[in-house]
């Protein structure tokens, strides 16, 4: 018989990291930080109308984890599908694509203030 050479299953891994990569992506824009670990989305999209072929736009706000409580109102930022954080949440940041210039930190604020007096 023919040698028969037992090797390991190296699958395993690979369909947990397949299974990590297929989780739903966006990119939108910060409208809310409001609350804590926890800011609001805005997604535009865009889709040609069935009939009319007109490409519509639409806006939809998502809920998204920020554990560090790093993103601010107008960065554009990158989500992430996950498990159902609370009754809204089921997205968590994945990274601040572009920071606003519209608004700088607490701390920027804080101490320019202090300085002014």
């Amino acid at each position: 018989m023919a040698d028969i050479q037992n090797t390991p299953a190296t699958t395993a891994p690979a369909t947990t990291e397949q299974a990590a990569t297929r989780r739903n992506e966006k990119v939108g824009i910060v409208v809310s930080t409001k609350m804590q670990k926890t800011i609001v989305v805005e997604i535009e999209m865009r889709k040609a109308h069935p009939k009319y072929k007109r490409v519509m736009k639409s806006n939809k706000k998502f809920y998204a984890h920020d554990e560090q409580n790093s993103a601010r109102v107008g960065d554009v930022v990158r989500i992430r599908e996950a498990r159902p954080l609370s009754k809204l949440k089921r997205w968590s940041l994945e990274e601040i694509v572009r920071r606003s210039s519209l608004s700088e930190p607490a701390a920027a604020k804080t101490d320019t203030a202090v300085a002014a007096k």
